[in-house]
């Protein structure tokens, strides 16, 4: 999907509109390509719950190029988002974007692989989603780390490294 993004990139860059205060140039530039990949991104991801990803895409870049190119530039967008778009249709169900199987990373008590399909957007399957280390799961509840913190055993009694 990298391609796609690059692509649409291409055509575009050479008529973005740099701001006279960037001293590299580049910063408007990064901005639209940051725009490319991250509506690529989103396709991917859900492209099932993103209605018009070329009108989306082409809302957040127009700022950044004159009035007599947005003609030009919509048309590249919506050309290569279409191109994605056909590209993903063909895609075998539940393939990744390499057009290979998606498969649960666990494995079994006997040590073979899960054959199961992960769930949407995650790596492993139903049974396994418990494996999945999520930000809210890394994160310990505030009054664990307020026990954590506390001088006080498990109880509520205060410890004896505290008496002293």
């Amino acid at each position: 999907m990298y391609r796609f993004s690059r692509s649409i990139y291409r055509e575009i860059a050479p008529a973005v509109i740099e701001d006279e205060r960037d001293r590299t140039g580049c910063h408007n530039k990064q901005l639209v390509l940051d725009a490319c990949e991250e509506a690529i991104r989103r396709l991917t991801r859900d492209r099932r719950y993103f209605a018009r990803p070329a009108r989306t895409l082409f809302n957040e870049v127009r700022v950044h190029f004159a009035i007599n190119d947005q003609p030009r530039v919509w048309t590249v967008i919506d050309r290569n988002l279409g191109l994605a778009l056909e590209f993903l249709e063909r895609l075998p169900d539940g393939a990744g974007l390499d057009g290979v199987q998606r498969q649960c990373r666990a494995h079994t008590r006997r040590g073979t692989p899960c054959r199961r399909e992960p769930l949407p957007g995650r790596d492993y399957c139903p049974s396994h989603k418990h494996l999945e280390e999520t930000p809210s799961s890394a994160e310990l509840p505030l009054e664990t780390l307020e026990e954590l913190s506390d001088d006080r055993d498990p109880h509520g009694r205060r410890s004896v490294h505290s008496a002293a």
